[in-house]
């Protein structure tokens, strides 16, 4: 089982940038994929990026490629996800998740582990 907790999330201006960090705790981190989605309000939660334990290897949500890095340290357990040049579109719950799994899946449903997310909000 394993455990996530969020932070970093918060207000910030358009073209602003925000770090948010996933402590995880629980199972084994280095052998997890991890990924951010995203849900505002009255939509349904969206992918933003995942990172693979295998070999590191990433994707991104078109909306957010080449704005958005995702990084993992495994000796710290942590997850971060570096977002620049924030737009209004980008206001969110931020949530970090975990499976253990080789593949990188865009849809919720195929992520086992959440954690109760961060806000992060885009007003000028």
């Amino acid at each position: 089982q394993v455990q996530l907790v969020e932070s970093g999330g918060g207000l910030v201006q358009p073209g602003d940038s925000l770090r948010l960090s996933c402590a995880a705790s629980g199972g084994t981190f280095g052998t997890y994929a991890m990924g951010w989605f995203r849900q505002a309000p009255g939509k349904g939660r969206e992918f933003v990026s995942a990172i693979s334990w295998v070999d590191n290897s990433t994707i991104y949500e078109d909306s957010v490629e080449g704005r958005f890095i995702i990084s993992r340290d495994n000796s710290r357990k942590t997850l971060y996800l570096q977002m620049n040049t924030l737009k209004f579109e980008d206001a969110a719950v931020y949530y970090c998740t975990a499976v253990y799994s080789v593949l990188l899946r865009t849809t919720p449903d195929r992520w086992d582990f959440w954690g109760q997310g961060t806000q992060v909000t885009v007003s000028s």
